[in-house]
């Protein structure tokens, strides 16, 4: 039975030109650098951090998340994108099997985490007025907050769905069970959204909606769960002396954040279709290797120097 529960048929984006589209989906990447740099002012801020310093680290920190969130998907979930659409790989659109703007898609946060630390030894190497964890121990922070706004975007997206079911809360991901064309062909209709309306909304096409089944919004829970994340972060970072201890702040974010990812995977449908039957995920077996490294750095790692 089911108690709270919702159709999820939303507009996923403002059509401008053509097929040209800004997604809402790209609006919560933007949400999330933008309040991230706002978080990370008020850091260099409480530091005592010259502000000239944030500019190219919001820069490096842009630059390394979006291409290792793409790589990571593209290595981890899609590799076939290498041999069958490579320039889809780092560009907006999709040209297999026809040419279409697509805005960025297909982002791993595994691949996301490794660009970041690989971006911020990058500018560690050319701004060095802090320690290498220094500065990650305070950028795992706003990366926390957009954590919440990604997911966000995801569950706008109808993708990286739940599993289907009986629980008492459920949602009907009408876009993700019927493809546009599919739509488009089941219903009549001559646009996407006449035939995703109609699928909703539209008495005649029941048949079509009671064939969507009741799916775990697996992309609410882990927004939510990352409010908190960010949260305890904040809170050892501004009321205790953690923030002393390097390491920990880095260390306590990778525990935090990939230990809700490994329990939230159990209510995910897979990713790759091949990788259905496994015990564990992929992204549970990326997940394990970063908690073990968080735990490391929160007690047992010792810098080998002071920190400046």
């Amino acid at each position: 039975m089911h108690f709270l529960i919702f159709d999820w048929n939303p507009t996923t984006g403002i059509d401008i030109i053509g097929n040209f589209k800004l997604h809402f989906y790209s609006v919560m990447w933007i949400i999330a650098f933008l309040l991230g740099l706002q978080i990370m002012k008020r850091i260099f801020k409480r530091d005592n951090i010259k502000e000239e310093y944030l500019d190219p680290l919001f820069l490096y920190t842009i630059i390394a998340t979006m291409l290792g969130a793409r790589l990571g998907h593209v290595i981890f979930y899609q590799s076939e994108l290498i041999s069958q659409d490579f320039f889809s790989i780092f560009l907006p659109f999709r040209f297999v099997p026809k040419f279409e703007f697509t805005g960025f898609q297909g982002l791993a946060s595994h691949g996301a985490a490794i660009g970041i630390i690989i971006g911020m030894y990058l500018y560690r190497r050319k701004y060095n007025y802090k320690s290498l964890m220094w500065i990650l121990d305070r950028v795992v922070i706003p990366v926390a907050s957009g954590a919440i706004f990604i997911r966000l975007g995801n569950f706008i997206n109808s993708e990286i769905i739940g599993k289907v079911t009986d629980s008492a809360f459920g949602v009907r991901f009408i876009q993700e069970e019927y493809n546009k064309y599919e739509a488009m062909q089941l219903t009549g209709m001559k646009t996407p959204k006449e035939a995703y309306n109609a699928i909703a909304n539209n008495p005649q096409f029941q048949n079509l909606l009671d064939a969507v089944p009741f799916r775990h919004p697996a992309q609410l829970y882990e927004s939510f769960s990352y409010i908190f994340v960010f949260l305890i972060l904040w809170y050892f970072y501004t009321k205790t002396n953690k923030d002393k201890q390097t390491g920990f702040l880095f260390g306590l974010f990778l525990v935090l954040l990939w230990t809700v990812r490994f329990f939230v995977e159990f209510v995910k449908e897979a990713q790759v279709d091949d990788r259905a039957t496994w015990a564990l995920n992929t992204g549970q077996w990326l997940s394990i290797p970063f908690v073990i490294i968080g735990l490391y750095f929160m007690f047992v790692y010792k810098p080998k120097t002071a920190v400046k």
